[in-house]
Formats: structure tokens, sequence, C-alpha cells
């Protein structure tokens, strides 16, 4: 659900984008015209190698203001109990982009340079590759997000004032977690503890949320200098580590309801 919305928003905004476009008349222009016209393309295509891998990344640049409600978002399920969880390789309650209890800027989340990303190997003879997953990720995003997670596959770091969830400190590895297990010892916290997390800080927006589908392990490349991803592991997998920050414990989501007519 959450990848095909994010596919929608940018292919909606590359084809008004165009539709804006085509009304206009093309008219030639000379060489000193030209040099004072400077302009950025809406789509970019990057490739990359890591590790033995081969990645296009394709980026529209653009800032999207963001507001919506999910409820029961479950990706990747299974039926057999290899781990612990619900049945979902991600399986999260309710997700909420933006809130109505507070100002107006906090109704919406703000995302830029969404991105598609797929992920390529070699198979034997270099003329050959094969597909082995995708993600679909942000540049960054800023604003606050109510959630209600059951379980996840993933890495996750989110701070709070009575100590932090880390999938690192996770035996396994943060495959169908519930935030339950860390170490040795329990977590400071569950993640159902948590009802609404701030992504983004003082220091900036977060930089490193992207959602993954993959046939195997890979280590993807970093994206708008967030540092390091962990890898990636088979199935879904959700990786958020960066500046973010709980704001809800022990309580449900924050509504997010539309607004009054006339407000």
């Amino acid at each position: 659900m959450l990848c095909r919305l994010a596919f929608a928003l940018c292919l909606s905004t590359a084809l008004l984008g165009a539709a804006g476009s085509a009304c206009a008349q093309g008219r030639p222009m000379d060489e000193t015209q030209l040099s004072d016209v400077w302009g950025q393309a809406l789509l970019q295509l990057t490739n990359t190698s890591l590790n033995g891998y081969d990645f296009s990344r394709i980026t529209l640049g653009a800032d999207v203001q963001f507001n919506a409600n999910f409820t029961n978002v479950r990706l990747g399920e299974y039926s057999y109990s290899a781990r612990n969880g619900t049945g979902a390789d991600i399986d999260l309650g309710a997700l909420r982009f933006g809130r109505s209890d507070g100002t107006e800027a906090q109704r919406v989340v703000n995302i830029t340079d969404p991105y598609l990303e797929f992920v390529y190997k070699n198979v034997g003879d270099a003329s050959k590759r094969e597909v082995v997953g995708m993600r679909l990720g942000f540049g960054s995003i800023q604003g606050d997000v109510g959630i209600q997670m059951n379980s996840v596959s993933g890495s996750l770091l989110i701070n709070a004032a009575g100590g932090a969830i880390d999938s690192r400190l996770d035996p396994l590895g943060g495959k169908r977690w519930d935030g339950t297990t860390c170490g040795a010892s329990a977590c400071s916290l569950a993640l159902s503890q948590i009802g609404g997390i701030t992504a983004g800080d003082a220091n900036g927006a977060s930089r490193d949320f992207f959602i993954s589908l993959l046939r195997e392990a890979v280590q993807y490349p970093t994206v708008n200098g967030a540092g390091a991803s962990d890898k990636a592991l088979e199935g879904f997998w959700l990786n958020w580590r960066d500046r973010l920050t709980a704001n809800r414990i022990n309580q449900p989501p924050p509504p997010n309801l539309p607004k009054p007519p006339g407000g």
C-alpha cells in the first residue's frame, strides 16, 4: 500500500508537470538566451555499484506535503513461525502522516526527493543480470507520524526519554521484531508502547527512510549523507534510524482528522 501510494505521488507529479508544459509553443533560442537559463531535470537516474550488486535509482526532484491515514498495513505475509511476530514482515495497526491536534504545520509531513531503486547482480555471464529486488525511499522526511507497530522487519533507532529502541541489539537482526528482545536483556521500550514519532530534529530532516523488497540480503548505497545503512534482509524491510524521536509513549497514535468546513 505504502509503496503504491508513493509511486502514485511520483507519477502524478510528473504527469502534472508534463501537462503544464504541453500547452506551451516551442520557440528557438540563440546562444545568448540559452546562457541565461538554468534548470534541473524532474527525474534523475543514478547508477552505482556496491559489494557485487548494481543499483539504478530513479529520483523525482520534488518537495511534497503529505497527509494520509492507513490502517492494518501488512507487508510480507508468511505462514510459518520461524520468528516472533504476527504473520507478516511488517505489521502496523495504524500509520498516520500528520496530526490534527497540534499546529497547522503539524497537519502535514514534508517529503523531498522520493525515489525508486532497483537492485541487480551478474549471474555468471557479465552480459546478463537478474533483478534481486527494489526499494522505495525519500531523500528526507520531516514531521509527526502516528504509528502502532505490532512487529517490524527492519533497522530502527527510535530515541525516547525513557531510553532508545535499537534493532541492532536484537540477536536475530531485526527480522519480524517486536522490540521486546534486545541482546541479553529486554529493551527499554517495546514497539507497541510507541504511539507517535517525530522525524527530523534541530539538525534537519530524517534522511534514511526506505522500504525494500528483496530476494536476498543487500547492502544499499547511502542517500543524502545519512551514513551507512544496515544490510537489508530478504522479504520486506524497513530502514529508519536517522533523527527519529518518540513523541507519544504508552498512548495511542494522535488523531489525524480532516479540517472542518471553512477551517
